[in-house]
């Protein structure tokens, strides 16, 4: 099992138990994380773009491919402004999964930081 410590991580404000994690120091690890984006696939090669080596599972259809997750690895959930990820990391967490956590601000703050994207 592979286990990560983010010292970034802040507890997210909405949902209880679910943390996230700053843009630069996932930039850092990202090689060692699942990155999963939550957000629909026109957004995923929007103007916005998407981490390279993260898996599109629109957040509608996360109830149906969670299992498809790792267990053993941190899983980082990514969206536009971290509210849907941020929803995505807590169901997770409600199904069993303990390694998850929340871009914080999103794709939006991704950006702004101009850390590196594909479209």
């Amino acid at each position: 099992m592979k286990s990560i410590q983010f010292e970034t991580k802040v507890e997210n404000p909405h949902f209880e138990g679910v943390f996230d994690v700053a843009p630069t120091e996932l930039q850092d690890v990202r090689r060692d994380v699942v990155l999963i984006d939550v957000r629909e696939p026109e957004e995923f090669v929007g103007e916005l773009g998407h981490i390279a080596g993260a898996q599109l599972i629109p957040l509608n259809t996360l109830p149906e491919q969670l299992s498809t997750l790792p267990q053993d690895q941190a899983v980082v959930f990514i969206c536009r402004s971290g509210n849907r990820s941020a929803k995505a990391a807590a169901f997770a967490l409600m199904n069993g999964w303990s390694q998850v956590y929340n871009l914080q601000g999103g794709m939006i703050l991704w950006n702004n930081l101009t850390l590196p994207i594909e479209r």
